[in-house]
């Protein structure tokens, strides 16, 4: 046994592949103290299934900053602070957090999820033959142009400024640690521009989520502003950056494995089971949000101090040979244990539905349309953003017939 991560977490070749990474901690320091490069903060990270699930549905423990250590918060690491986005559902806590999801889930309803699906297809189809016309198109771009189009079309208005706010997110869970004005700057840029759709909306209401949104009642209750703000900020953030992560990466494990890829071809009936795997196996989620003892506690046999920061490492979780039978091997046949790549507890992702279907129809399309597809780089000149939250590949340049890397 080493006595160290064979990578420093959250530093650079940690981002391009963290699972060797997740693996040791897995067994040699499960519930594993350090510092995070933002702040120089130390910070407990949870790698294995059973920590995290358990960790992401215990109630002794807040996303909400105003339970963090004086010398997190302090150092600059609540996220959104002083932004419309530090009161995302994501880091509410009861009774605000069950009221402001309960008045947002009446716009998730089976009716509306079972309206996108038409408007999935005509994106995807659509992004495909764009994509026939380039020499040597970027699958990162098809990944992107998705999630903006079918949100454009659920939100209600056309997202233009698409690559302005996937900057933002960029900017805004960036590990930099000089750059703090600059997650705040970008922060309240995706709140400013979750405000121009309110205002846009509000002049132009229609059968859409941001109408229903400003439009939600619950007797007495509704969203007030600056959750109204911070619930469409937490769509464009959610719905843009997660999804396109978990397209790129889903298409790239295909491209690197040739059985599984004719398997999604030739099998459709394997499309659900197909998407639980690319979730659980490189989704594009890499932790969660930050979580605080709200009390002195003991944690996975782990004594916290009240304030405490952990981070639940979903990606590790969903890995952990303990919950899956070779968890490191994408088998998209594969069913049983479910995986946390969506959440879990309270809060779980409520945009789940939405995401599986794009994941359901962009995926497999673009390897059936495009049988020969191959990188047009070596695999190792990849690069992803260092971004703490999500795993993100930069750029993902392929050759469409087949005579790319091999």
């Amino acid at each position: 046994m080493t006595a160290a991560p064979p990578t420093e977490l959250f530093g650079y070749d940690y981002y391009q592949n963290p699972y060797p990474t997740f693996e040791w901690l897995r067994e040699n320091s499960p519930m594993h103290e350090f510092r995070f490069p933002l702040g120089d903060i130390p910070l407990w990270i949870a790698t294995r299934f059973d920590d995290v699930h358990a960790l992401l549905g215990d109630q002794r423990f807040s996303t909400d900053p105003v339970w963090a250590s004086k010398e997190f918060v302090d150092g600059g690491m609540a996220v959104g602070r002083g932004t419309a986005i530090e009161r995302i559902i994501t880091m509410l806590d009861p009774p605000d957090h069950t009221r402001v999801r309960r008045l947002a889930m009446s716009t998730f309803t089976p009716r509306r999820v079972a309206q996108w699906e038409a408007p999935t297809h005509a994106v995807v189809e659509a992004e495909l033959d764009r994509l026939a016309g380039q020499d040597r198109p970027d699958v990162m771009d098809y990944a992107s142009a998705i999630p903006a189009a079918l949100m454009g079309n659920i939100l209600g208005v056309p997202l233009d400024r698409f690559t302005e706010m996937i900057h933002a997110i960029e900017r805004a869970f960036h590990t930099d640690p000089d750059d703090e004005d600059a997650h705040r700057q970008a922060f309240e840029e995706i709140a400013d521009y979750g405000r121009a759709l309110i205002a846009h909306k509000r002049r132009e209401p229609a059968d859409d989520l941001t109408s229903a949104l400003i439009a939600a009642r619950d007797g007495d209750d509704r969203l007030n502003e600056d959750e109204l703000v911070a619930m469409v900020a937490v769509l464009i953030m959610a719905g843009l950056d997660t999804t396109r992560n978990l397209i790129g990466t889903s298409v790239l494990s295909l491209l690197e494995r040739p059985d599984q890829r004719r398997l999604l071809v030739e099998r459709p009936d394997l499309l659900d089971t197909a998407v639980e795997e690319f979730i659980r196996f490189n989704g594009g989620v890499a932790v969660g949000f930050f979580r605080f003892a709200t009390q002195d506690l003991e944690f996975a046999g782990t004594k916290l101090p009240a304030g405490a920061p952990v981070i639940a490492a979903v990606a590790s979780a969903n890995r952990d040979p303990r919950r899956w039978e070779d968890a490191g091997r994408l088998d998209i046949t594969r069913t049983g244990p479910r995986h946390v790549g969506l959440g879990h507890g309270l809060h779980n992702c409520l945009g789940a539905a939405l995401a599986r279907l794009e994941a359901r129809v962009a995926i497999p399309a673009i390897v059936r349309r495009f049988p020969h597809m191959r990188l047009a780089v070596p695999a190792e000149e990849l690069r992803y953003d260092e971004m703490w939250l999500v795993r993100s590949i930069q750029k993902f340049p392929v050759d469409l017939h087949g005579e790319g890397q091999r």
